[in-house]
């Protein structure tokens, strides 16, 4: 009788405090959660999951309250984590790459090669409209930093005997200007440099740059990766055996 009254006392104590443990262990997790993630922060880096992952698929301008969010990514060292991170996942690939002979590797300009941050920064890090002649004024300086993680990345693909081409949506006017920021930033041995003529007006960046692949495709050239902060650079037709994206929630190309 006694054990029997033991067992019912003990399991009306569970009962009544089962609640109240589950709660706190609940609170344990979440606090910190909700302490250290604001709606905006939390909504921001969902945002930029949607845009580097081509879900949200076109868009103009960044949204007002990620302004901030976007400053400190490009700025801080996630950004350049990322980078660094791709650059590597691209140097194991190429280095399974058998070689032969006619081997290539596309790689984008804008945001991929060179960096265009110190103009995105006195324009609002993506939250304003394109505006072209405030962006080529910018071009003709040839004055935009090389990204770190790329320059390896470009310097060890040429070490293994792998030909490089530059692949960019910028016009062939822009050449001279183009060609000067690259080697300053540290480029250089590129076999050819694509740019837009006349004839590809208009043509949408997936469309152009998959027919510029395929001229390399009918030379007979492997292309062994791709690089671009686009899906636009990497999609399309004649593309590469292995893509690489490199993160952008600034702007996107169709």
């Amino acid at each position: 009788m006694a054990s029997d009254q033991t067992h019912l006392t003990l399991l009306l104590l569970f009962t009544l405090i089962s609640p109240i443990l589950s709660h706190s262990i609940i609170q344990q997790f979440t606090k910190p959660l909700l302490h250290f993630t604001s709606a905006n922060t939390l909504y921001c880096d969902s945002w930029r999951f949607s845009v580097e992952t081509n879900d949200a698929g076109s868009w103009s301008t960044i949204p007002e309250k990620c302004i901030d969010y976007v400053k400190d990514y490009m700025t801080g060292d996630r950004y350049t984590s990322d980078s660094e991170v791709v650059a590597d996942d691209s140097l194991e690939y190429a280095k399974t790459v058998e070689l032969t002979g006619k081997d290539a590797w596309v790689f984008d300009v804008d945001e991929t090669l060179l960096s265009n941050l110190p103009y995105y920064a006195d324009n609002g890090f993506g939250s304003q409209i394109y505006d072209e002649e405030s962006f080529n004024n910018w071009v003709e300086m040839s004055e935009a930093p090389s990204l770190p993680a790329s320059l390896r990345l470009y310097n060890e693909l040429e070490e293994m005997g792998i030909t490089v081409f530059l692949l960019t949506g910028r016009d062939e006017y822009q050449r001279n200007v183009t060609e000067k920021n690259l080697l300053q930033a540290g480029f250089s041995n590129w076999k050819k440099l694509f740019l837009r003529g006349t004839s590809d007006k208009g043509k949408a960046a997936s469309v152009y740059k998959s027919e510029k692949r395929m001229e390399l495709v009918d030379e007979g050239y492997v292309i062994h990766g791709c690089s671009g902060d686009q899906w636009s650079d990497l999609s399309g037709y004649a593309v590469a055996t292995r893509s690489f994206k490199l993160p952008n929630p600034m702007y996107y190309i169709a």
